[in-house]
């Protein structure tokens, strides 16, 4: 069909080719993703200012306030550690076992956190998506500055704690920053792909703490990563090793402790955790941007 032609000083023209002209685009329409960056960046005030607010309407809620953000992991490595160092005797072939598990905890915690809030995103703030126009992409963002937040707390603590069970200050101590820097980034990732899933999929919601309790396993936070290559070989520990959370674990309790058993060396690791904050940070970002149009509809 024809498009119309616009009378006047644009006689000839059609309304698309007039609307070109003038700078105007169609509504509704995907915007390409550097203009989508430019737009997140426009907003960054607002993703710095609805991490704030989240933070203090959550610590507004209970009387320790604050303090919470470092007694969970804290009451977690306990737990983890009566069971599992103490009962079950895992802690043999580590010399400085709460170290290694208190670190194992608290970083994968950062993850757990992250993708747990991420996953509701979305639907959890659907009166404000339909409410204001903004990308959407801030929500998820926000909430992992939220947890880098926290995090960052946490991880104050487990230096104190690592200081505390004999660990010297060592130069593998200036790699804990890029290490942090490089999970964030990954975690981002997940929090972006983890909010469209959880948006299209709600049941995704409850599947979510099983799926990290079995990654919790699966990354040698409980015991020590030597245990993998006890019992399995060939393509199945090459698999095992893979595991970014085990990557990124074994990275800080390299770079926190002396003589620590890793499941490869320190530069494989590296490249490793390079390349998974590349194709998970890379990949949640487009894969969300991609869903940005149907967020709040339906």
């Amino acid at each position: 069909m024809p498009q119309t032609a616009v009378a006047g000083s644009d006689t000839g023209m059609t309304l698309k080719e007039l609307a070109r002209r003038h700078g105007l685009s169609a509504a509704g329409k995907l915007p390409s993703l550097p203009e989508y960056t430019r737009q997140l960046w426009a907003y960054r005030y607002f993703i710095a200012s609805y991490a704030n607010a989240k933070v203090s309407s959550s610590l507004g809620k209970t009387r320790l306030g604050v303090f919470w953000q470092v007694l969970t992991p804290l009451i977690n490595a306990a737990v983890y550690y009566v069971i599992f160092g103490v009962i079950l005797n895992t802690k043999s072939g580590v010399d400085n076992f709460v170290a290694y598990l208190c670190t194992g905890v608290f970083i994968f915690g950062f993850t757990q956190s992250t993708v747990s809030a991420g996953i509701q995103a979305i639907s959890g703030n659907l009166g404000l998506i339909r409410a204001l126009h903004f990308p959407r992409a801030s929500l998820p963002l926000a909430i992992t500055v939220v947890e880098i937040r926290n995090t960052l707390a946490s991880l104050a603590v487990l230096i104190v704690i690592v200081l505390g069970f004999g660990e010297p200050i060592t130069l593998e101590w200036l790699l804990i920053l890029p290490i942090f820097l490089v999970q964030s980034v990954f975690n981002a990732g997940l929090a972006l792909a983890g909010a469209r899933l959880g948006s299209k999929i709600p049941d995704v919601r409850n599947l979510i703490p099983f799926i990290m309790r079995m990654w919790l396993y699966f990354s040698a936070v409980l015991y020590p990563v030597t245990r993998f290559t006890d019992h399995l070989s060939g393509w199945k520990l090459h698999v095992v090793e893979a595991n970014p959370m085990l990557v990124f674990i074994d990275l800080m309790r390299h770079a926190l402790m002396e003589d620590v058993p890793l499941a490869a060396s320190p530069t494989v690791m590296w490249l490793e955790a390079i390349a998974w904050t590349a194709v998970v940070g890379l990949g949640g970002y487009v894969y969300f941007w991609r869903g940005e149009k149907g967020y709040g509809r339906g």
